[in-house]
């Protein structure tokens, strides 16, 4: 059986001796790197990267309905995925309820329509806020979206603190490629990096 069978994490699958981590000092490297899970995290967020804590797993998925999207998002974390990864429409995107007449022929085609705070109560309804990382793939609401996010938490007595995740939060992309944005770019910075600060 190899040392990494046992669970000795000094060798490799290959009984091959490693070093907990590698750095400069391992290549004799006269200039020195921030070690790995040290600002400016150069080399990492966490000390020994993918061996002390596994990668996020994440399907991008949302369907029509906070309900159907929740269905989904439960089959996925019981078979394993350790994040969600949520895809919303295109009205939500851009700002507009689904029953605005503007988003008629889009509510819930290429993600999830989110208009209320009772729909992202819905969307994330029996998911363990403190124990899943949420990703969101918005830019233009991202503030929006995320204040909802933060509502239903502070709703289940979840600490800010105890979630984890992202939101995309990159509207100068809405500018140079996609085109869902709503502001002009100074204000819609700004609510960029309030969010960031936040």
């Amino acid at each position: 059986m190899s040392g990494s069978a046992r669970g000795d994490e000094r060798r490799s699958a290959s009984g091959l001796v490693r070093e907990r981590v590698y750095g400069p000092a391992s290549r004799h490297d006269p200039e020195a790197l921030p070690e790995p899970g040290r600002f400016p995290f150069t080399r990492g967020l966490y000390e020994t990267g993918y061996r002390g804590r596994l990668w996020t797993m994440r399907q991008y998925a949302g369907f029509g309905s906070a309900a159907e999207s929740n269905r989904r998002y439960r089959y996925l974390l019981e078979q394993g995925t350790s994040g969600l990864s949520v895809a919303f429409d295109l009205p939500t995107q851009i700002g507009y309820d689904s029953d605005d007449p503007r988003a008629i022929g889009e509510v819930g085609r290429v993600g999830v329509a989110i208009c209320s705070l009772e729909d992202m109560e819905q969307l994330l309804e029996g998911i363990p806020l403190e124990r899943v990382s949420t990703s969101m793939t918005i830019n233009a609401t991202a503030a929006i979206l995320m204040a909802l996010y933060l509502a239903v938490a502070r709703r289940r007595a979840v600490a800010p603190e105890a979630l984890s995740g992202t939101v995309q939060n990159d509207i100068l992309k809405e500018y140079v490629a996609r085109g869902t944005w709503i502001h002009p770019p100074g204000p819609s910075l700004r609510l960029v990096c309030d969010l960031v600060a936040h």
